[in-house]
């Protein structure tokens, strides 16, 4: 059975650092690409991140370049989501996903992803 467990969210002070886990069961996340969706109250799903299989490239939408730093640890089957510099605007459930296509189109589209993890909740307050 396919799996996808988040892990790592909590609350944390603008400009605070958390790092989000994503743990696969049932298959390899290396023969997927990952990525990584957050979705804020009253908000669409958006993309926030993710990453080819292949060779490990990445992508990143705008508002959190240069902030956030996806990664992946084959050996433990786990995808990381370091976040960095977080702001109020952060705040949302995040959620990975694993899917066949990586591209920066796929990378911001929930519909191209197959496989959802239940989230974890992400919340930026003083």
């Amino acid at each position: 059975q396919v799996q996808l467990v988040e892990s790592g969210g909590g609350l944390v002070q603008p400009g605070g650092s958390l790092r989000l886990s994503c743990a696969a069961s049932g298959f390899t996340l290396d023969n997927y690409q990952i990525g990584w969706f957050r979705q804020a109250p009253g908000k669409e799903r958006e993309g926030v991140s993710c990453i080819r299989s292949s060779d490990s490239s990445t992508h990143y939408a705008d508002s959190v370049k240069g902030r956030f730093t996806i990664s992946r640890d084959s050996a433990k089957n786990t995808v990381y989501l370091q976040m960095n510099s977080l702001k109020p605007e952060d705040t949302a459930v995040y959620y990975c996903a694993g899917g066949k296509y990586y591209s920066p189109t796929t990378c911001q589209i929930p519909a191209y992803w197959n496989y959802w993890g239940k989230g974890t909740l992400v919340t930026v307050s003083s």
